[in-house]
């Protein structure tokens, strides 16, 4: 099935039956994805009357709570709320889900012991091109990324400059199959955080960073439409599910 967008004065095509899910899902019956020092995420039928409400447990339905955190178990979405004093939620301030983005492959460079994402590299992928989205797929791109145990590893990040540069380019929406855009001990500081969101000055309050995201390998890198689909929560992050699709051409 196939569908025509008008995306400001451009018109493409898309094909809706192949999306492309980039999301991590929480699941519980193995090694879920897992950052901040926190314990595993929990799915678990409730109790009434000291019995477990589960169809197994002769209940007439399966009724479970779930347990986690977004930072820290599933593919999420945050908006400036996420550093500022005050909770803005994403839920309010993330009112459009269909964005025009460019998937792009980076391979970290070490700085000082660490591995970082650089600016020159997303200047070399980026060039021109005018997007609203920009989703980052890092190497080595194994599977394992989808069940990583990410605390005290000090996984790559992104330069502050980096992200500058992508808040001067124009990028309201940043994709990373990574725990942050920061480094995991920085005392604090969220260089990259602070400068996207722009918290030193007017706060870019409809911009979204996304994290643990995991792009497959047979997905290749170029501009797609992006449906950033968030769940309900009116918190400063939520889960998240970005879904691609591949533009087939322009008409």
């Amino acid at each position: 099935m196939k569908a025509t967008i008008e995306y400001n004065s451009r018109k493409i095509e898309i094909n809706v039956s192949k999306p492309i899910d980039i999301s991590i899902a929480i699941d519980v019956n193995k090694q879920n994805v897992n950052a901040w020092y926190l314990e595993e995420p929990k799915i678990f039928p409730e109790k009434s009357d000291g019995k477990e409400i589960s169809v197994k447990k002769g209940a007439v339905v399966n009724f479970n709570s779930i347990q986690f955190n977004p930072h820290s178990h599933i593919t999420h979405t945050e908006c400036v709320g996420h550093i500022t004093e005050k909770i803005h939620s994403v839920n309010t301030h993330l009112n459009h889900y269909f964005h025009l983005a460019e998937l792009i492959t980076i391979a970290p460079i070490e700085v000082n012991g660490d591995f970082v994402i650089a600016t020159k590299q997303l200047k070399m992928a980026l060039r021109n091109k005018k997007r609203d989205a920009v989703i980052i797929r890092t190497l080595p791109n194994l599977e394992e990324k989808k069940n990583r145990q990410y605390s005290n590893t000090n996984p790559t990040y992104m330069l502050e400059e980096t992200a500058i540069f992508l808040k001067e380019k124009g990028i309201k929406h940043l994709l990373i199959d990574l725990p942050s855009v920061d480094k995991e001990k920085d005392e604090g500081k969220l260089l990259a955080h602070n400068a996207f969101w722009n918290t030193g000055g007017p706060l870019r309050m409809d911009a979204t960073i996304t994290e643990f995201i995991y792009v497959p390998n047979h997905v290749k890198d170029g501009e797609y439409l992006l449906n950033l689909m968030i769940a309900p929560f009116e918190n400063d992050a939520t889960p998240s599910k970005p879904i691609l699709y591949k533009i087939i051409k322009e008409v």
